[in-house]
């Protein structure tokens, strides 16, 4: 039987080039496993931390994804490139 305590897959730091789509996947997958309610108190909280270092790389991916958005600029051409990011100071 295995053991609930151990995560099935490793969760990386937060620099770890992990994948949005994987890191989510596996976020998920620990929220099932919380939810199930058949984990003993120490596994819960081995799993929250795993999920709060998941929850970390998903949100460096969503702003970095948001920052290059927010840098692309149509050329006259109707090519898309990156802009210089510049900050409003309003």
């Amino acid at each position: 039987m295995p053991n609930p305590a151990k995560s099935t897959q490793p969760v990386p730091s937060p620099k770890t080039a992990l994948p949005f789509e994987e890191a989510l996947k596996n976020l998920e997958s620990i929220v099932e496993a919380m939810e199930s309610g058949d984990l003993p108190l120490e596994s819960l909280i081995a799993k929250y931390e795993d999920g709060v270092k998941l929850a970390k790389v998903c949100q460096e991916k969503l702003a970095e994804a948001e920052l290059k958005i927010q840098q692309l600029e149509k050329s006259a051409a109707g090519e898309l490139k990156l802009k210089p990011l510049t900050l409003d100071e309003d």
